[in-house]
């Protein structure tokens, strides 16, 4: 039987997504071109052989429009032959470019396949792919008449919803910058960063972050307009309990098991099982609910089998709900820091948190791993991995 394994992935430093970033000056084709080149030059793949490259990226506009994919792959000295293709599925977007990629190798489609993302949401800010427009259309306001609210919203009537206080979001938020810098420290990311243009090293991580100063920074989306429609909410998610802006690119090389072993290479995991799920577009960030559950009953495994979890830190709500929900060890929660220090490139946040998944996994030498993230409109990407 056909088994498809992750061979190796690897991404850029997360660079602060906003002009005077250390990314700001490097175009997302070449972002993406460089995690491509990178990759086959680590794995000494001739590119020629590679069947398909699927990226994610959702603001598929201005420099990243027109297929980001296939520019990459042209930048990045690809033969012409080499086909490319750019998916959107929100913040789960590169999460599941891998999905696709690993299930064209197990349907027999594709012999060697790249997943990649890409995202500079200094150059394309977020939201500019509507250009203002309504993107949702008469008939979608029709079953939510009273409209949906920004993901920040959502990740406040999160925190009513599990009682979660603006302590406990502190604390986990000072946590993910206090591991980050400590798995920096001890160059646990070393293996996975690709230096691109001087910028070698995550730029997101402060390491002096205290929950004692996170206390002092004001609520983000408390507004005239959400307190007159959400009079009940406390107000507790900041810029500092959630993920910055980012920019960022990542790639991972996926092929059979089979052809792995005729070429020599080591493959680093195998993929176990996948899921995707929807939950209420209104609170929009629960969805890594059900999808781990769903993924968890299709591997046929429980949370306590598995011997990490990377659940994206869009806001510290989100992955905070989850444990409680599945009562998840919080030591094996996003132990390198997640998106709150590392940062939340979008369209590339899924092979970063496949890259500190396996790395974890290698260093304390565990079997099976977890990756899952919220997704705008209420959705979800599950992924269970085995180590190999």
């Amino acid at each position: 039987m056909t088994t498809a394994v992750l061979v190796d992935v690897v991404r850029t430093p997360s660079g602060r997504g906003k002009p005077g970033g250390a990314l700001h000056p490097v175009h997302p084709v070449d972002l993406l071109a460089t995690v491509l080149a990178a990759l086959v030059d680590r794995t000494r793949l001739d590119p020629d052989r590679i069947d398909d490259v699927i990226t994610g990226c959702v603001g598929q506009f201005g420099e990243q429009s027109g297929n980001v994919a296939r520019q990459a792959v042209l930048a990045a000295g690809f033969p012409e032959s080499v086909p490319a293709t750019t998916v959107d599925r929100q913040c789960g977007s590169s999460q599941q470019a891998l999905h696709f990629a690993a299930q064209g190798v197990l349907a027999g489609a594709y012999d060697v396949v790249v997943a990649a993302g890409v995202e500079s949401m200094s150059r394309i800010p977020l939201g500019a792919a509507a250009g203002g427009q309504d993107p949702f259309g008469p008939r979608f306001h029709a079953r939510y008449p009273d409209g949906l609210v920004n993901q920040g919203i959502s990740a406040e009537l999160i925190a009513d919803r599990w009682q979660l206080s603006r302590a406990a979001l502190d604390d986990f938020a000072a946590r993910s910058h206090q591991r980050a810098a400590a798995a920096a420290a001890a160059g646990l990311f070393t293996d996975e960063l690709v230096p691109i243009d001087g910028c070698a090293a995550d730029e997101t991580i402060r390491p002096d972050t205290t929950a004692a100063a996170l206390a002092g920074l004001r609520p983000a989306f408390r507004t005239p307009e959400s307190v007159a429609r959400f009079p009940d909410l406390d107000w507790r998610i900041t810029a500092g309990n959630s993920s910055p802006l980012t920019d960022g690119a990542s790639a991972a090389l996926v092929m059979s098991e089979q052809l792995a072993d005729r070429l020599g290479l080591r493959p680093r995991a195998r993929f176990h099982a996948f899921a995707v799920a929807g939950a209420d577009p209104l609170l929009m960030l629960t969805a890594p609910i059900p999808a781990t559950r769903k993924v968890l009953d299709r591997a046929g495994l429980g949370i306590d089998d598995l011997d990490g979890y990377e659940v994206n830190e869009a806001f510290a709500s989100v992955p905070l709900a989850w444990s409680q929900e599945l009562g998840a060890d919080p030591d094996r929660l996003n132990p390198r820091g997640g998106a709150i220090a590392l940062g939340h490139p979008l369209g590339a946040s899924g092979l970063r948190l496949t890259a500190a998944l396996l790395g974890r996994l290698e260093q304390i030498a565990g079997r099976y791993g977890l990756l899952t993230m919220c997704e705008g409109g209420g959705l979800a990407n599950a992924t269970i991995i085995e180590r190999l």
